[in-house]
């Protein structure tokens, strides 16, 4: 009797560890196939996933060549873009109705900031995101079963970015600042998991949070500055040597510059 129990513990041992492999050997082309179908819904723009690795031992997946691209209007090379993301999913999730990841880290984003008439790129991001979640939910959930599941993020991080400015008239110049770190924990827990754009929408909302703070804007519009100042004095050299035609040309430049800082 007992050596039937320990083979039977031992068979429903097996067949979970085969459950457990087979989801994970499958999570890659379902994580890629979401990001690259429903991603676009949430955004607004076009977003896509180069390639998903996934190691079976740990459960961690590795999303590689991920791009976000620019809403409407925007015209900079992309929102965000970044080689690698890791994430640590806990594998015993994927069966269920929320998903949990223990950890994204994203590393490195390449970061650019538009700014526009009257808005900006993030804003513009924020707005399609927001419009997904309070309508685009339902749709997606009708399009693909997956993307009815939940999510609960117990630490997302993000650091080593890189953000650059993008404005009309910089002729070429590259105006960045770092990125300070995010660190978000227990995204959806209070709700015992969120949707997808949800989740979007908090995350964005951080990212915009540091991408406009002292921290970064400041050290953009000191380049600003700076390329203002070294302007003004190529102007300046311009003028001596070419006279009133260069006055104007110059004249019409620093406006331009000075449009720049909002002033």
């Amino acid at each position: 009797m007992m050596k039937k129990l320990w083979l039977f513990v031992a068979t429903v041992a097996i067949l979970a560890l085969v459950v457990v492999i087979f989801g994970l050997s499958n999570l890659g082309p379902i994580i890629k196939k979401a990001v690259n179908t429903q991603g676009p819904k949430i955004t607004g723009t076009e977003l896509s996933l180069g390639d998903v690795d996934v190691s079976l031992l740990s459960g961690q997946v590795i999303l590689q060549k991920f791009l976000l691209g620019n809403p409407q209007g925007f015209n900079s090379p992309h929102a965000v873009a970044v080689k690698s993301i890791y994430v640590d999913v806990d594998e015993k999730s994927l069966t269920s109705d929320t998903i949990i990841i223990e950890r994204i880290e994203v590393v490195g984003p390449d970061i650019y900031y538009e700014k526009g008439a009257g808005s900006d790129n993030f804003k513009a991001l924020q707005r399609n995101i927001a419009k997904g979640a309070t309508g685009g939910s339902s749709t997606a959930s009708a399009d693909s079963g997956e993307s009815s599941k939940k999510l609960l993020i117990r630490e997302l991080v993000i650091r080593g970015g890189q953000v650059h400015l993008a404005v009309k008239g910089l002729a070429g110049q590259d105006i960045s600042a770092a990125l300070p770190d995010i660190q978000l924990k227990n995204i959806g827990n209070k709700k015992s998991g969120v949707s997808p754009d949800e989740a979007a929408r908090e995350i964005f909302a951080a990212l915009y949070g540091k991408i406009s703070s002292p921290d970064v804007s400041g050290v953009l519009t000191k380049g600003l500055q700076s390329l203002q100042g070294g302007a003004e004095q190529f102007g300046q050299q311009a003028v001596e040597q070419a006279g009133e035609k260069a006055t104007g040309e110059v004249e019409a430049a620093k406006e331009k510059l000075k449009g720049l800082f909002g002033k």
